[in-house]
């Protein structure tokens, strides 16, 4: 099967050796992504809830760029480095998604790359 990658300047530039999407037939691997503004590649300044915004647009970006949106997300994953923060994701991921929700995770992790407190992947499925 053939794999696309997908690229897009809405969305952090990735800071190592990964790229943003892959899509594989009908299903997008979205890389993780923290809170950094695509446009400085610095942590967005603010709060958490900031943080936690941030990274829900930056994987909708990517989403876009792959031919979807946030409601094709199937599975998605959240690290964080205080899970007291696991609430405050709850009530901002209801502004971005919509019932039926995804399968989720949330892990509590030591550290983030460049100090980020969020971390955020996704699968998609696309449809035809």
């Amino acid at each position: 099967m053939r794999r696309q990658i997908i690229q897009t300047d809405q969305a952090p530039q990735a800071i190592g050796t990964y790229s943003q999407a892959v899509r594989v037939g009908d299903t997008v691997y979205l890389s993780g992504q923290i809170p950094l503004v695509p446009a400085t590649m610095e942590l967005v300044v603010g709060d958490m809830e900031a943080q936690i915004r941030r990274v829900f647009d930056n994987l909708q970006a990517v989403a876009r760029a792959a031919g979807g949106g946030l409601a094709d997300v199937v599975k998605l994953n959240v690290f964080l480095t205080d899970l007291a923060h696991f609430p405050l994701v709850n009530q901002v991921m209801a502004d971005y998604f919509a019932e039926p929700y995804p399968a989720r995770a949330a892990l509590g992790v030591a550290a983030l790359p460049k100090g980020a407190q969020v971390e955020m992947d996704a699968v998609l499925v696309l449809e035809d």
